[in-house]
């Protein structure tokens, strides 16, 4: 690496503006997810916590879904009236918003108000994100200098990983520096509050942006399209490099990006029950050797090819996220782990349908519930009479405070044990899943421009990559959650995100192009 030239002024002017505006749109949408647990607590009914946090989840997950439609409309605005205009009106929606959820009431404060505005703001988070990421990729690919262009690239996937981990520093300093009461009443508040700061720096760089030089020559010749969105559907050759990069680029390192960096978090601190300081450092450390790791693999796809990386990303993902997850319940709470695989509990009862967005209907779904809420694995039975078993205790109906005491009798843990954490093998554990992402996200960049035409370039990129990122990314915590309530195991949701790794490697692996060198005026 140390052999790549250095950046030219403007160079140096491109890659500033649009990192530091990709950085604040990460750093904004990211903090939703480094507070979910407690927004959970925030701004849903306090009365059932695993709804309520499955619900913070999916509120998260909301913003993802609304991003294709940010990119089909920025999209075709940016391949018919260039790349600035566009990055300045994303990143004003984006800091605007966020500042806002800054300034919302809580449910305590304005009852079902409190949800909805957070949704409603969660959306217009979602929709401006979505004409951002994919773009950022385009503008910054379409300035690099063709056999640097992974290495040079690969610095913007940096802010992702950047984004979140100043999210969570700053969470860990205010739990650190405030109480518990503080927190939730205020200093949940600061991050989304600082954005507005952030905005003003970043909307002054992007006013100074320059237009990119392949869109730039496509208006003198006059060969811009007119409607990028219905070239793109109507061409079968770009349509199929569309439906690649959503089932195999953009999927993988969604699933990866979000597996590792987010639900990493909710893992540690709701199912290992790690103190959420500890959980937010170990991850936030993690996400350091990030950093390297992804300048790396771009430059290695610059010698060796973008295709050879970018399999041995999701092949990585596919093989080990299972055992990782596994390790991290074994080093985090051991105890859990003996007493989950020891100790027999098992659920009777009909209709015994629990979701996460219905009221509980009877006893066996009120056990299901607070089983999962404690992080107690048991097996489900239809029978006439609703009651738990735990080792050799009956409990009949539903009594919380019995069936807690049956399970500490039988050596659960209420929480992790701090002389029991093994620290170093659980961070050890998370390089792993951060390897696979670094992996893919070095030469990804490069990867989505080098895939299309310059005249259709935006929409062709920003479209499938947000569609994958909300639809499969962006709620694979929630789906992972859900899956572990549903099957009655904490980890049998990890299972989701490796098999879709696993089916986006076969598709790699026999239809993905190496596109490394291509030309991008064409």
């Amino acid at each position: 690496m140390t052999t790549s030239p250095p950046l030219t002024p403007t160079q140096r002017k491109v890659v500033i503006s649009a990192c530091f505006g990709t950085f604040l749109e990460w750093y904004d949408f990211l903090t939703f997810a480094s507070l979910a647990t407690y927004f959970s607590l925030l701004f849903f009914p306090p009365d059932n916590p695993v709804a309520a946090l499955l619900a913070s989840l999916a509120t998260f997950g909301v913003g993802m879904l609304v991003r294709p439609l940010g990119a089909a409309l920025f999209g075709s605005l940016a391949d018919k009236h260039g790349r600035r205009p566009i990055f300045i009106a994303t990143i004003m929606l984006m800091g605007t918003t966020t500042f806002a959820v800054g300034l919302l009431p809580t449910y305590a404060q304005a009852g079902m108000l409190a949800p909805v505005l957070l949704l409603l703001l969660r959306l217009l988070q979602g929709f401006a994100v979505g004409g951002e990421i994919g773009g950022a990729a385009v503008y910054l690919t379409e300035h690099s200098p063709v056999n640097r262009r992974g290495f040079y690239t690969s610095v913007l996937q940096l802010m992702g990983p950047l984004g979140i981990l100043a999210s969570t520093l700053q969470v860990v300093v205010l739990q650190s520096a405030l109480s518990e009461a503080d927190f939730n009443n205020w200093g949940w508040r600061v991050p989304f509050l600082l954005s507005i700061v952030l905005l003003a720096i970043s909307l002054k760089s992007r006013m100074n942006m320059i237009e990119s030089p392949v869109f730039l020559e496509m208006q003198s010749n006059g060969t811009l399209s007119k409607a990028p969105l219905r070239e793109c559907l109507s061409d079968r050759h770009t349509l199929g490099r569309m439906a690649l990069l959503f089932f195999c680029i953009s999927a993988g390192g969604s699933l990866l990006f979000f597996s590792s960096q987010v639900y990493t978090s909710v893992f540690l601190k709701n199912v290992v029950k790690l103190e959420p300081q500890l959980a937010g450092m170990l991850v936030m450390l993690s996400t350091l050797v990030l950093f390297p790791l992804t300048v790396f693999s771009g430059w290695l796809s610059d010698k060796v090819g973008r295709r050879p990386v970018l399999l041995a990303g999701l092949l990585l993902g596919a093989l080990t996220l299972y055992p990782v997850f596994t390790g991290l319940l074994h080093y985090g709470n051991p105890a859990l782990e003996r007493f989950n695989r020891n100790v027999p509990v098992t659920l009777y009862g009909t209709a015994c349908a629990y979701g996460p967005f219905t009221d509980v209907r009877n006893d066996c779904e009120r056990n299901q519930e607070l089983l999962s809420k404690l992080g107690v694995s048991y097996t489900l039975y239809s029978a006439m009479q609703s009651r738990v078993q735990i080792a050799q205790t009956d409990i009949a109906g539903f009594s919380p405070e019995q069936l807690k005491h049956a399970l500490i009798e039988a050596g659960w843990p209420e929480k992790a044990d701090n002389t029991q954490i093994n620290r170093w093998m659980i961070f050890l554990l998370l390089l792993i899943p951060v390897t696979a992402v670094g992996l893919i996200t070095g030469p990804q960049t490069v990867t989505l421009a080098e895939l299309f035409p310059a005249r259709t370039r935006y929409t062709a990129v920003a479209l499938p990559h947000n569609l994958s990122a909300g639809w499969i990314g962006g709620l694979s915590p929630f789906m992972v959650t859900l899956v572990s309530v549903k099957a009655g195991d904490t980890l049998a949701g990890v299972g989701y995100p490796a098999v879709l790794l696993g089916m986006a490697f076969v598709i790699g692996y026999f239809f993905l192009p190496e596109t490394r060198n291509t030309p991008l005026e064409n």
